[in-house]
């Protein structure tokens, strides 16, 4: 898939137990990192994240716009997204610039779960990641960026100080309704939705 927001793959080979995935260098700097969250994590100050919820909500609306606008890309390819959360957004700063990285977990969809739960952090996860014999399809990408827009445009990991409108709001609580069936049919109806509570300002 290519597409502004998402890290291009440049070259891959087999190695012993593998295969190794060759990237550009992004410049930016990954909003969450599992391995640094004994030291603070998210709710450091100074942590990526941190910063990146203390941006002019226009900042972070373009942001989000730029995720959504890539996973239209990943539905038409016919992909949907596994493992995607904070550890895969990289914010630069200074360009203000957000881009896609470490999907390599993404898969053709929909498909049916064989394992007890897919990879992935619990709080961007769809209930039927949890559920072995349930089908992953594109409206566990919509759920899945639902929180993603949920937990970026909040000022916390507690999700009480939202930032956004009530209409944003609701169309997050569309996307991310329990049975799959509730949920808005594609990402394409999502982002419109999206850009329709946002008037204009995505």
């Amino acid at each position: 898939m290519q597409h502004p927001a998402i890290v291009p793959l440049r070259h891959h080979f087999k190695i012993q137990g593998g295969l190794a995935l060759i990237y550009p260098w992004v410049d930016g700097e990954v909003l969450y990192h599992p391995t640094v969250s004994r030291h603070g994590g998210r709710s450091d100050p100074t942590s990526p994240m941190a910063r990146f919820r203390k941006l002019p909500v226009a900042e972070i609306l373009q942001s989000l716009d730029a995720i959504l606008d890539a996973h239209l890309t990943v539905e038409r390819a016919g992909f949907v997204a596994v493992d995607l959360y904070d550890g895969c957004l990289l914010y630069d700063f200074e360009a203000q610039r957000m881009t896609l990285c470490d999907l390599d977990e993404y898969r053709p969809g929909p498909f049916i779960l064989e394992d007890e739960r897919l990879p992935g952090s619990r709080r961007f996860m769809a209930p039927e990641e949890f559920c072995k014999g349930s089908t992953i399809g594109i409206r566990t990408t919509v759920f899945v960026l639902g929180r993603v827009l949920r937990l970026l445009l909040d000022a916390g990991d507690d999700e009480r100080k939202w930032r956004g409108s009530p209409s944003q709001l609701r169309v997050i609580e569309c996307a991310t309704a329990s049975d799959p069936a509730d949920r808005y049919a594609s990402v394409e109806a999502l982002a419109r939705a999206w850009r329709g509570a946002c008037g204009g300002r995505c």
